[in-house]
């Protein structure tokens, strides 16, 4: 091992000391390590390769400019930002001082390269004030650049490689739909076969991911996650598309949209009395550009009444014609940001005093907000829709004498409903109600819905994802009451929610609507051990009731033709999932230890226009007719293996039969019986047969005794 070049000026400890080195005159040697031995040598991984051995070092720019007499303050703020990532040399934090001024920029020495690559990726772009935002470099960067010709050389075209295509599971001739499995060590992908009644392999593969695996939202891409970052993979062999460097990466969030993709991470702090920092990255998942970094401690990104990190901190909003909305609250404000600018909406928050809860529409850049009540009571609670980007407020309401509240969007953005538990005035009971909003009639008009008897508790609440209809569960006993409203009364002038019925003593504590509509699964998880009802809300009748013991999940298919339940590794016993028809028969059932994840692969939209699709559903039976042939002719199949089957079973016995016959016949046969009954029996003979005498034996047997009383 070679030792530090003389000529660098050393402190006490032995390490270099970056106050004392002039960087423009430094001379960096080629191929010397610099006596800087790696701490992963003999690792079985990519290392960090440098070109000086100073890939342990960074230089961050654009550091305040401070006297000598607050260069410690500035020292130890860097300290703790730098200390999250990883270990910095002790003495390895150096900023140069000029006439008693830092010079704006550091040097922080880590104790392995991959710390410092870490950093550098986690920190480059950090906001430590508006007028100071880090730049951070490798410190062989440097000497790279500086080696770069003055003269251009136009490089060099790279040849195009052709990239598969991410939406070929769409051109499926059969229109199945595939899924996502993770237990174990392991992910599958498959297809849903419903005639053959099994899934068919389509990809597998052994430690994929390290904790998870997740669609994008128009199931382009499988993401997965590492300890380094995620991958993103897609095509028909699943080629990684794209990766995205994120060290300790715990959450992702894909936009709508698919083209960018948040991710998280929390990350403890050196001094047990610090608190825990949050690093939030912002990724184009077109090329992999970093495009955003927000960083600090856990008490910035903590929401509501919450004091620890809930994911999503940014919410993704609905689509726009600018672009994509992300929004992240904050004290007494919501923050809004555009992409791919990634810059804060005409620079400011959106002033909501006491704001704990928010949501975007899924289908539109409206916010909704929740203010609770404030000033002891004298001033009311508030839920408000705000247009983005111009901020303008569509529609608000007050509330008084608020417990809680909860907010929920109907898929196509056409409806919204606030659920409001309400005190009494003792404040020693609680009783809901509903606030419906109908976002795209003029004017956002919104009414009131309380239950017959709103002291009963609503245990869930659900809106049908494509229709006017919503479910409401409701009661206080082990079975409580199923209630079915709609936003249409056809039997009024003006538009007002109906009761369409209710259905009582439903073994259910959560609603699983159809994708397409029409059918609900009322189902009872957790405490109610699996128990499932499938109701056809058109005709308000059940389809089905099954069970499926312990199960923890529920996920339809994006057609609305299948739906799946079941059981992860959250109980010890009885792992798999079970795949049902949406009108609750039973597919195939299929076991899997340590069972982690079922993910239905999303589909695209549809291009087609809303009189497109009218005109197919009308049509149905026209455009049915091919796929009709294509089962029976797989059906045919099925027939045909299943008789190939038991045709040859049946020819291997007859085989196996005459054989067996042929060695009846034989002499060789004959004469082994013979002398086995011969060694059995010794009075036997094959031709002594005339010697045998025959003795006729009487046996008696009494079948049954009566006792009569003798009469005198």
């Amino acid at each position: 091992m070679q030792a530090i070049p003389a000529h660098l000026p050393r402190g006490e400890d032995g390490y270099v000391d970056w106050s004392q080195v002039d960087v423009a005159k430094l001379e960096i040697p080629n191929g010397d390590d610099m006596g800087i031995p790696s701490d992963d040598e003999g690792v079985d991984e990519a290392e960090v390769t440098t070109e000086s051995g100073f890939g342990s070092v960074i230089v961050v720019d654009n550091l305040p400019c401070v006297p000598e007499a607050k260069l410690a303050k500035l020292t130890t703020v860097l300290g703790k930002i730098f200390g999250q990532i990883g270990t910095v040399r002790e003495g390895g934090l150096s900023m140069p001082v000029d006439k008693g001024m830092t010079k704006g920029f550091a040097f922080v020495e880590f104790h392995t390269p991959q710390e410092a690559a870490a950093a550098r990726e986690q920190t480059d772009g950090y906001k430590l004030d508006k007028a100071h935002i880090f730049k951070v470099s490798k410190f062989d960067d440097f000497a790279k650049y500086d080696a770069v010709s003055d003269a251009y050389k136009q490089p060099e075209p790279k040849p195009y490689s052709a990239k598969e295509n991410t939406q070929s599971y769409m051109l499926d001739e059969r229109g199945r739909d595939q899924f996502a499995i993770r237990f174990g060590d392991e992910t599958e992908i498959h297809w849903n076969d419903a005639q053959t009644k099994e899934p068919v392999e389509v990809y597998k593969r052994s430690h994929w991911t390290e904790s998870y695996v997740q669609w994008s939202p128009r199931g382009n891409f499988m993401a997965t996650v590492h300890r380094q970052g995620v991958a993103l993979w897609g095509g028909p062999s699943f080629a990684r598309f794209q990766k995205f460097s994120h060290n300790g990466v715990q959450f992702i969030e894909f936009s709508p949209c698919e083209r960018y993709l948040a991710s998280g991470s929390t990350h403890d702090p050196a001094n047990a009395r610090d608190q825990a920092t949050v690093v939030i990255n912002f990724f184009d998942t077109r090329t992999g550009a970093k495009l955003r970094n927000f960083q600090g401690p856990v008490s910035e990104f903590a929401s509501g009444a919450s004091k620890g990190l809930t994911w999503p901190v940014f919410k993704w909003g609905g689509p726009s014609p600018e672009g994509a909305f992300f929004a992240k609250m904050g004290k007494n404000s919501v923050s809004v940001y555009a992409a791919p600018e990634m810059a804060l909406v005409d620079k400011k928050s959106i002033k909501l005093e006491g704001v704990v809860d928010f949501c975007w529409s899924p289908a539109d850049p409206i916010l909704s907000v929740y203010q609770p009540e404030r000033g002891g009571g004298n001033e009311p609670a508030r839920v408000a829709l705000i247009l983005l980007p111009s901020k303008k407020e569509l529609r608000s309401k007050n509330l008084f004498s608020v417990s809680d509240v909860r907010m929920f969007w109907q898929t196509s953005g056409d409806y919204f409903a606030v659920k409001v538990d309400r005190h009494t005035k003792t404040k020693k009971s609680i009783y809901s109600g509903f606030e419906l909003f109908r976002v795209k009639e003029p004017d956002c008009p919104m009414e009131v819905l309380e239950l017959p008897d709103k002291n009963e508790k609503i245990i869930a609440f659900a809106w049908e994802p494509k229709g006017h209809r919503f479910a409401v569960i409701h009661g206080d006993g082990a079975r409580p009451d199923v209630s079915f409203y709609t936003m249409i009364d056809k039997d009024s002038a003006i538009n007002k929610v109906k009761l369409i019925g209710t259905i009582k003593n439903k073994t259910a504590n959560h609603l699983f609507w159809s994708p397409a509509g029409k059918v609900i699964v009322l189902a009872g998880l957790k405490t109610m051990n699996g128990q499932f009802e499938f109701f056809n809300v058109d005709e308000m009748e059940t389809m089905a009731s099954a069970e499926h013991f312990m199960a923890t999940d529920v996920e339809w298919d994006p057609t609305g033709r299948y739906v799946t339940t079941a059981v992860t590794s959250v109980h010890q016993m009885e792992n798999g999932f079970h795949v049902w028809t949406f009108n609750g028969k039973l597919l195939y059932k299929n076991g899997k230890e340590k069972f982690y994840q079922f993910l239905w692969r999303p589909r695209a939209s549809s291009l087609l226009s809303a009189e497109g699709e009218a005109e197919i559903i009308q049509n149905l039976k026209k455009y049915s007719k091919r796929f009709e042939e294509l089962d029976e002719s797989i059906r045919n199949q099925q027939d045909t293996h299943l008789a190939a089957e038991k045709q040859g079973v049946t020819d291997e016995w007859n085989r196996y039969l005459a054989s067996k016959r042929e060695e009846l016949a034989t002499e060789t046969y004959v004469a082994a019986m013979q002398t086995l009954m011969t060694a059995r029996y010794p009075a036997w003979t094959a031709e002594g047969s005339d010697d045998v005498q025959e003795t006729e034996v009487q046996v008696e047997e009494i079948i049954s005794v009566t006792e009569e009383p003798l009469i005198m």
